[in-house]
């Protein structure tokens, strides 16, 4: 799915992140705690999800609010990634700048020795986030540029959910 944030200055960003999770409580996604994405999220929790299929002609938007897991929800799902994917986790310090990709290659092998014939622990700055929802809108292509949008806006008074038919 495609995650939307933005940065103290305004300016909005957008990257693809694994949804690994759905239930009735929300979306979930994991990341380094220190990334922009993280950081962003911290200073505005509301966030946008969009998952496009573009062969299909179709998208879904999904508006809402990020929440940081709980640390027992963290590690749980941690201990089922491929060894490879958590030693990632422990070499890579996601978005900040980097000399080269011989010096990531080298903090991935440094972290390889250091657990050698060891269990990977979650590392601290490792989580993730439940989006909950307030907003979803489901968008198909028409004819003509004649598409169907229709709005799923959540009351905020009680559990309600308000639906309209956007013009294209």
């Amino acid at each position: 799915m495609v995650l939307a944030t933005v940065a103290d200055s305004g300016l909005p960003s957008q990257r693809t992140v694994l949804l690994k999770h759905v239930d009735h409580n929300g979306f979930v996604f994991y990341t380094n705690m220190e990334s922009r994405k993280a950081l962003e999220i911290v200073a505005n929790t509301r966030v946008s999800l969009l998952f496009p299929w573009f062969q299909l002609d179709r998208q879904v938007m999904i508006g809402g609010i990020a929440r940081p897991l709980a640390r027992a929800e963290i590690e749980e799902y941690f201990v089922t990634r491929p060894r490879e994917s958590q030693l990632a986790a422990w070499a890579s310090q996601q978005s900040r700048t980097l000399e080269s990709r011989a010096v990531l290659e080298k903090q991935y092998a440094e972290i390889q020795k250091k657990f050698a014939g060891l269990d990977v622990s979650a590392p601290d700055f490792w989580g993730g986030y439940r989006v909950t929802p307030r907003e979803f809108e489901f968008w198909q292509g028409g004819e003509n540029r004649l598409h169907d949008r229709f709005r799923y806006l959540l009351d905020e008074s009680g559990p309600d959910w308000t639906v309209t038919r956007l013009a294209p």
